[in-house]
């Protein structure tokens, strides 16, 4: 940038090599006074998205009835014939972080040669955690490693010739033992390596691109080696568009699922009365918490409520691991990271696949949902991230939350599915999804307290989630101004609820995953494209 002194564009400290360009940050704003409210927009990524989801919105809430099967034809649809597709771009970010932390790449700095971290490991770490996964560790926390242990131990069953069962791979009928490895192993397959490799390569690309090129903080700007100062113009323009519209179906996905968990877990303590109107309530009044953390700021908001909910997620599994299955919890940690590692070159096999109801209704929805999910996680990381070298930043960012995935997954399915096999408890087995967490919390001391404490931890997860979110989007529509006016990020702390609501109003959770799939997809492709650029331009910086 020309101008380093701009406030939304953060000065470099040691050396650098930096994209001399002659755009401004803001340049192509349009600055509004609405009442005692300032607004300051890019008016065509803006208008353009804003727009695109308030007609979604529109018709979803008026045809509701016509709406649900549609959304579900069309997540079958895109999970069925593009599983190949979301498979293979997810072993290709992995392949390429792990090429980067041991290629001398790694020892770029985030910000410069002399730039040291904002933020402590912990303050890090626990924002990392809390922006990444909190909300799908909550609720797939037990009933994932369960379901896939149902199906492996029921084995393979064919209708005329073609399977139907739901089993990873070729199950293990009648073996539990080697039914909880293997449903251990494609539980952890989609949440450890994989969805991190896929925030990271954006969070690395929108880091490099602000921090040392000096380009304004927005997805556009990684795709600068390869569009040159086009990028400003419509290409930068439609980048942008989808990132803000995959951000807003990524987030609109897990409010869905947290709301649905926390009205169960408050029907199951409190006899609250489930449905969609507990559930719509439900994301008004957290959407209203969530203004009141935007209004904090980064600090006083998201730092602080992702600490205190690291907080609670650490003693709640601390207190799993004491009071369940302890030793079978801590072994099978390390047995269910061999097993992982074991069955990862199958479970991660793009063609051919015989297991087709888990490769297409499990893996390709989750990688598609991880994408969709890349804008709001990748810039979050990336504005928390500055001082870091980009080794540094790959393993922390690939290995950190992963080892808490697989421990987090480890306790709770561990102790869920042995309730199941040791003591005959089928009552969490057997229970809807969103209250499978509480039903196994009941079969330990202290049931009261702990399912009280899942339900905080899935209302704070989803405040940071929706705080964070509605600060990404801001920026991206703010053609990267990260010191926009607050009211924009009330807006969109706003429309997330809104778009959540109309999605559960119109087809549930079937809707919610066909839009974080659909909107996963074509944003696959611009992170496909932008490892080629991200790759330029750290080759082209000091080490």
């Amino acid at each position: 940038m020309t101008d380093n002194d701009n406030k939304d564009v953060i000065a470099p400290e040691g050396d650098v090599n930096p994209i001399n360009t002659d755009y401004q940050v803001g340049q192509d704003n349009v600055a509004l006074q609405i009442g005692p409210f300032g607004l300051d927009i890019h008016n065509r990524v803006f208008m353009i998205s804003g727009l695109a989801i308030v007609a979604f919105v529109i018709l979803t809430l008026a045809f509701q009835n016509q709406v649900a099967p549609l959304f579900a034809d069309l997540r079958d649809w895109l999970t069925s014939s593009l599983d190949w597709f979301f498979l293979s771009v997810g072993n290709i970010f992995v392949l390429v972080c792990l090429g980067l932390i041991i290629s001398p790449l790694g020892r770029v700095r985030i910000g410069g040669t002399k730039a040291t971290p904002d933020f402590t490991y912990v303050g890090w770490f626990s924002m990392l955690f809390a922006a990444g996964m909190g909300i799908g560790l909550m609720f797939y926390g037990v009933s994932e490693p369960l379901s896939h242990f149902g199906t492996s131990f029921g084995g393979i069953t064919l209708e005329n010739g073609v399977r139907t069962d739901w089993a990873p791979l070729g199950g293990a009928v009648g073996d539990s033992a080697a039914a909880t490895s293997l449903a251990m192993a494609a539980t952890i397959y989609h949440w450890a390596l994989h969805p991190w490799a896929i925030y990271a390569i954006l969070a690395l690309g929108l880091a490099i691109f602000s921090f040392n090129k000096g380009l304004p903080l927005t997805v556009r700007s990684v795709f600068y080696p390869l569009l040159g100062e086009r990028v400003w113009g419509w290409p930068g323009h439609l980048i942008d568009v989808l990132a803000v519209i995959a951000t807003m179906f990524g987030l609109a996905t897990s409010l869905g699922f947290g709301a649905s968990q926390a009205s169960a877990g408050l029907n199951y303590l409190f006899d609250t009365p489930l449905g969609t109107t507990t559930e719509v309530v439900l994301v008004i009044v957290i959407t209203g918490i969530a203004t009141i953390s935007v209004l904090a700021g980064l600090d006083a908001g998201v730092k602080r409520l992702s600490e205190i909910n690291m907080a609670l997620a650490a003693v709640l599994l601390l207190f799993v691991i004491i009071v369940g299955p302890t030793l079978l919890i801590l072994t099978g940690f390390f047995n269910n990271l061999a097993s992982y590692f074991e069955h990862l070159p199958a479970l991660s096999m793009p063609f051919e696949r015989e297991d087709a109801n888990y490769s297409q209704g499990w893996t390709a929805f989750y990688w598609a949902w991880w994408i969709s999910w890349s804008p709001f996680v990748g810039m979050f990381i990336a504005r928390v991230s500055r001082g870091r070298t980009v080794r540094e930043f790959l393993v922390s960012v690939l290995l950190v939350p992963s080892t808490a995935c697989v421990l987090w997954m480890t306790a709770f399915g561990s102790t869920a599915i042995d309730q199941l096999v040791s003591k005959g408890y089928e009552a969490a087995a057997n229970a809807a999804v969103p209250l499978q967490l509480f039903i196994m919390l009941d079969a330990l001391p202290l049931a009261q307290i702990t399912s009280f404490i899942g339900i905080i931890l899935v209302v704070v997860f989803f405040v940071t989630s929706s705080d964070s979110g509605s600060l990404v989007i801001d920026t991206i529509a703010s053609g990267g101004k990260v010191n926009s006016p607050k009211p924009q990020r009330v807006f969109w702390c706003g429309f997330e609820g809104l778009v959540a609501i109309a999605l559960m109003l119109g087809g549930g959770l079937a809707a919610l995953q066909a839009m974080a799939v659909s909107t996963g997809f074509p944003f696959a492709i611009v992170l496909l494209v932008s490892c080629v650029s991200l790759i330029k331009g750290l080759m082209s910086e000091p080490r």
